[in-house]
């Protein structure tokens, strides 16, 4: 559930492990991200820009419904992912989380895969699905669109590969080599 969350919102470990229920709007279908936590200590986000309420799908909605109705912690003051070795006084780990993804990488096979890396697919699929880069920007929460551009621009899935191949189709017919 913490992966989904990461990945189909772009959010920072540090975001995602800082959610309680209550920033969730069931009615209005929104995440209020509204605080970090780094070591266990809770703080503000990264930056003002970071803060900021954003659209649930409402599948995703239901797959969160879901799980707040299986964990024991899913008062609206618990964390999202609360830890029971805490009795869901603080949410899981890093540590823990970071060994957890490490194993599921080694699992399946991929290198190096870190918590970040969520974060990457997320701008990656969004540029995938054809979403304008202001937008994107907005939905990565950047304050500078560079940032959006030129940290977090690397295409890692097919598209490269799938464009570069449809301009040398074009080409070659320009050419008169393919018909």
């Amino acid at each position: 559930m913490l992966a989904l969350l990461c990945v189909s919102f772009g959010l920072r470990i540090s975001e995602a492990l800082a959610l309680r229920w209550l920033d969730v709007d069931w009615l209005r279908g929104t995440l209020q991200i509204a605080r970090g936590i780094v070591m266990q200590h809770v703080d503000d986000v990264k930056t003002r820009e970071s803060e900021r309420a954003m659209a649930i799908d409402s599948e995703l909605l239901a797959v969160l419904k879901s799980w707040k109705q299986a964990t024991q912690f899913g008062d609206g003051r618990d964390w999202m992912f609360a830890s029971p070795i805490q009795c869901g006084k603080l949410p899981i780990s890093y540590p823990h989380v970071w060994q957890q993804f490490q194993k599921a990488a080694q699992t399946a096979g991929i290198p190096q895969f870190g918590t970040h890396s969520l974060r990457h697919t997320y701008r990656s699929w969004l540029d995938a699905a054809g979403t304008p880069i202001a937008v994107q920007q907005k939905l990565m929460r950047h304050s500078d669109i560079r940032t959006t551009m030129n940290v977090y621009g690397d295409v890692v899935t097919d598209e490269m590969r799938q464009a570069h191949s449809r301009v040398v189709r074009m080409a070659l017919r320009k050419a008169g080599r393919v018909s």
